[in-house]
């Protein structure tokens, strides 16, 4: 029988966060950069260092924490690959923009423990979930 659950002795092993990274799909690269700093509220800029352009999401310091970008890519299409969970400082102002922006809210603010979310669909189709933690 597998275990299921970490045994105690076993938590120092365990890592610091589980998601250390996150890649996001996308079929027009310049289109989401636009689309995802106008819903997170802050610019994102194209970074061509490196062998694929590529667009940091924006967080104070990629490298204390997680953190992702926006790569060219084949997006898995209409919420069915992953959901990625992206932070931002007011739940429904952020899910006003997704709509201006030109992406889709599905209905239901959800609370949990720690704060508040939203799933939405970017216009490649990505699942992306709009995180609200509590103060």
């Amino acid at each position: 029988m597998t275990e299921t659950m970490t045994n105690p002795a076993d938590v120092k092993a365990l890592p610091k966060d589980a998601l250390v990274w996150c890649e996001i799909p996308v079929r027009d690269l310049d289109a989401a950069i636009e689309y995802y700093g106008k819903v997170l509220g802050n610019p994102l800029a194209k970074d061509e260092s490196g062998a694929n352009p590529i667009a940091m999401l924006p967080v104070k310091s990629p490298m204390d924490g997680t953190a992702g970008h926006l790569y060219p890519g084949k997006p898995a299409g209409d919420g069915n690959g992953v959901t990625v969970h992206l932070a931002v400082p007011a739940l429904e102002t952020a899910l006003e923009r997704v709509l201006e922006a030109g992406g889709r809210v599905l209905p239901g603010i959800i609370p949990i423990p720690f704060g508040r979310f939203a799933y939405t669909v970017d216009p490649d189709g990505n699942s992306i979930g709009l995180f609200e933690t509590k103060d």
